[in-house]
């Protein structure tokens, strides 16, 4: 095995899965799948003599080339598609036996660019296919979660302190929402095909097919439908809208996961324990104390997350220098930044999949920490059920009530307020039974349930029918 990036410093992409699929070996594949279509079109245009098509989808198996070699000799053109394009024209002659002039297929008319363009489209329309494809067990999951849990109490957090009644329910609801919407919105993307020739204006290609009933922009289209990508109304070479799209898009995705993964750091604290990632021998081990359980699923999804705006904005900034018809450098910047976020797109939905599918629930944990701040959580409903009955100064009175409450020791605080409640409220204007509801937490969720199911009804497409989603 030759040295090479194995992701020792990417443990959320460092998976056979993502590597298939955005390593150098799918780049390459990518390319050779361009030139091969195009060849295709060519052919079936009539436009290249019969049978060449066959020999150049013959050659351009990416069993036959070596990434690494292609890698080092890009130096001298800067960018892949030259070395590989000799190799592969090299190829096409040796196969070409009956001497069909195949090799006049090879990259007819088009421009680096155009491969090149065109060939990450492609990887990132199958590396979206995939991400797509383990998001939807995600939030089938997400979605069980919603309906098992819609009752299930625990305390809703407002800038760290504990806030209002919530249910867990409704937290995966909000879960799966994030991740719905950011999906929804990356499945609409729009993977162009990019054909443009040397510098733009399809001279090349207006010159191929002069006298014939093609045009540059039919070829174009067949090469689209092949390749499985949308087609372009004109070249794109330097507006790259498209690309900064794509990135918004599996940023949006990634920031959905991160929210998931900041929760459950949180919520799997041992002092917290509402809960659990799920155990697998190996995991979450420390090298120094073996009592650990590190959450390392939500450690790697976080710092996928944390990557992306990064990668995000890099391609915005190569956007905004697209220098003249063709670019230099900043065109250079897209295509590793590009790769990297499908890949933590790929490597952590991966990672969140088995996290949410196999998520441990503690409600008791839930219950036991709703029960810390007691019936002060319930103040914002008390004060609006029984400040009226307390005249003009009721709500005054009611703050003064959770003001002195909250001199109390914690442990004494839920009887406190009951107490000093009562003395504020006499039971002639607040019967126990009245009291009683309005300290009882399940008694103030709103429309807690109604927004989970408007929630899960707003993106049916992301709940498979039966329970869990096919793997990739």
């Amino acid at each position: 095995m030759t040295d090479g990036d194995f992701g020792l410093l990417s443990p959320v992409t460092a998976s056979p899965a993502v590597t298939a699929l955005t390593g150098d070996r799918a780049v390459m594949a990518a390319i050779l799948d361009v030139e091969a279509s195009w060849a295709a079109v060519l052919e079936e245009a009539g436009l290249v003599p019969e049978g060449s098509a066959a020999v150049v989808a013959e050659a351009a198996d990416a069993g036959y080339y070596d990434p690494a070699a292609i890698a080092e000799r890009a130096q001298g053109g800067g960018n892949p598609v030259i070395p590989l394009l000799g190799e592969l024209r090299a190829r096409v002659r040796s196969l070409d036996a009956d001497g069909v002039g195949a090799a006049k297929a090879v990259h007819t008319s088009l421009t680096s660019q155009d491969v090149l363009d065109s060939a990450l489209m492609l990887l990132a329309s199958r590396a979206v296919s995939a991400v797509l494809l383990e998001v939807k067990g995600t939030t089938t999951a997400l979605a069980t979660l919603a309906e098992q849990h819609a009752d299930t109490l625990c305390v809703g957090r407002s800038l760290t302190q504990h806030a209002l009644p919530y249910t867990f329910g409704l937290r995966a609801a909000q879960w799966f929402q994030g991740v719905a919407a950011a999906s929804r919105r990356l499945a609409a993307s729009k993977l162009p095909v990019q054909f443009g020739g040397a510098g733009g204006t399809l001279a090349s290609g207006s010159k191929l097919t002069a006298g014939t009933s093609e045009t540059p922009f039919t070829l174009a289209d067949s090469l689209a439908a092949k390749l499985g990508l949308a087609p372009a109304a004109a070249p794109w070479h330097t507006n790259r809208l498209s690309v900064t799209s794509l990135g918004d898009s599996l940023a949006a995705l990634l920031d959905s996961f991160g929210k998931i993964a900041a929760d459950l750091l949180f919520l799997s604290r041992p002092e917290v324990g509402e809960l659990g990632e799920p155990l697998a021998a190996g995991r979450g081990v420390s090298s120094a104390m073996p009592q650990k359980q590190n959450p390392v699923l939500s450690v790697l999804i976080r710092s996928a997350a944390l990557q992306a705006p990064g990668l995000a904005s890099q391609l915005h900034l190569a956007a905004a220098t697209f220098n003249d018809e063709r670019p230099d450098g900043a065109w250079h910047t897209e295509w590793p930044a590009l790769r990297q976020l499908l890949a933590l797109a790929l490597g952590s939905a991966l990672q969140l999949r088995e996290l949410i599918e196999g998520l441990r629930v503690f409600p008791d944990a839930m219950r036991r920490n709703l029960e810390i701040s007691g019936p002060l959580l319930l103040s914002e409903g008390v004060t609006a059920a029984v400040g009226p009955l307390l005249g003009e100064d009721g709500k005054l009175k009611l703050q003064a009530v959770v003001d002195e409450t909250l001199t109390a020791p914690a442990a004494e605080q839920a009887d406190t307020y009951r107490k000093l409640l009562r003395e504020a409220a006499p039971a002639d204007k607040l019967p126990d039974e009245k009291l009683d509801a309005l300290l009882d937490p399940a008694s103030y969720l709103g429309e807690a349930a109604e927004i989970s199911r408007r929630i899960l009804a707003a993106y049916p497409e992301f709940i498979a029918p039966t329970k869990g989603a096919p793997r990739g």
